[in-house]
């Protein structure tokens, strides 16, 4: 049988209103209490209902990560990071995919936000980068926290993660260039993702730095996918002048570029270096293994929804820096040319 909160009360020996300040993670009860609290929570194997909580409550404790992006594993490891926060701090989580190209879309969320009741929501590309949805959060008087690409929050007064993909880019481009590669091909993800642009600016700021000129040819349009690699890289194959080295916009790109490689029997890395991006599993399951930049999506998650929640209790934000640099980690997709 279920155990319920009067359950609780009774093997911890406290009140009612005890243990449910203690599942609202109200700092005002001693450590002690709340340490007898939760043995008795883990002991019964009790679990609140959320939304019988929230009603019961001034104020909701559900918070929801809403997305849309096509990369399971960016998705996965959201989704962990911000649970893992949500445990630590009492709130529950409710996982809302959609499509951000719904031209309905900023009304069908504020919909659901209303009806579910949330205390705040969880923002990432390309919600994050949408000028209409954050006025129309605001406007509503939602809190929010965005995760964005940058290294510099564009609205002080909100709380924002940066990731700043412009200096990882610099670094890897950096790195193709000190094995010797000058004719490198850079093959890009969606253009509604402003990570997409600062990847490709810190592409072409570290080939200016090195006085190498941008071929625009090499330039490819693209999509954050594994099909968009393949395609990518076969027409960057069937030039007369060949790149030595494609930077590609997330390692699902580059997955699929080192399958078009391999398809016309070039060498990866002897005869063409191919790198990606964010270290997500694909980058390890590639042979060579890819050399990528390390985007460690379920802390940038969890920090995210420390600020949401900080946000939520209005208290002020902690010292903890809200930029991430993805760092460069080197494995056999790239060589000397």
């Amino acid at each position: 049988m279920k155990s319920n909160i009067n359950d609780v009360a009774k093997h911890a020996g406290v009140s009612i209103k005890t243990v449910s300040r203690v599942m609202n993670n109200e700092p005002s009860v001693r450590q002690s209490t709340r340490d007898k609290v939760l043995e008795s929570v883990n002991a019964l194997s009790y679990r609140p209902n959320s939304a019988a909580r929230n009603l019961a409550a001034t104020k909701s404790y559900t918070i929801a990560y809403i997305y849309d992006n096509p990369n399971a594993y960016y998705v996965i490891d959201m989704q962990n990071g911000i649970l893992s926060e949500c445990r630590k701090q009492g709130y529950e989580l409710l996982i809302h995919p959609c499509n951000a190209k719904d031209p309905t879309i900023v009304s069908q969320l504020g919909a659901m936000i209303k009806v579910a009741q949330l205390a705040g929501v969880v923002l990432t590309p390309p919600f994050s980068e949408m000028p209409v949805l954050v006025d129309a959060l605001k406007a509503q008087d939602i809190k929010f926290v965005r995760v964005l690409s940058g290294n510099q929050s564009p609205d002080p007064a909100f709380p924002c993660v940066m990731v700043d993909d412009h200096q990882a880019a610099f670094n890897i481009t950096e790195h193709l260039i000190q094995l010797g590669h000058t004719d490198i091909a850079f093959i890009a993800g969606g253009k509604e993702h402003k990570s997409t642009f600062e990847r490709l600016a810190g592409f072409k700021a570290a080939l200016a730095e090195n006085d190498i000129a941008v071929n625009p040819d090499f330039i490819i349009d693209g999509e954050y996918s594994f099909d968009s690699g393949v395609s990518g890289a076969q027409q960057l194959l069937g030039l007369s002048k060949k790149p030595s080295a494609i930077f590609s916009c997330n390692d699902e790109i580059a997955a699929g570029a080192l399958f078009a490689s391999r398809l016309e029997n070039i060498s990866i890395p002897e005869q063409l270096s191919i790198v990606g991006f964010e270290n997500s599993p694909f980058s390890r399951q590639t042979w060579p293994k890819l050399t990528t930049a390390d985007q460690p999506n379920s802390e940038i998650a969890q920090r995210a929804t420390q600020l949401l929640i900080t946000s939520i209790r209005n208290k002020q934000e902690d010292a903890l820096s809200n930029t991430f640099v993805p760092a460069l980690i080197t494995r056999d997709s790239s060589g000397k040319i």
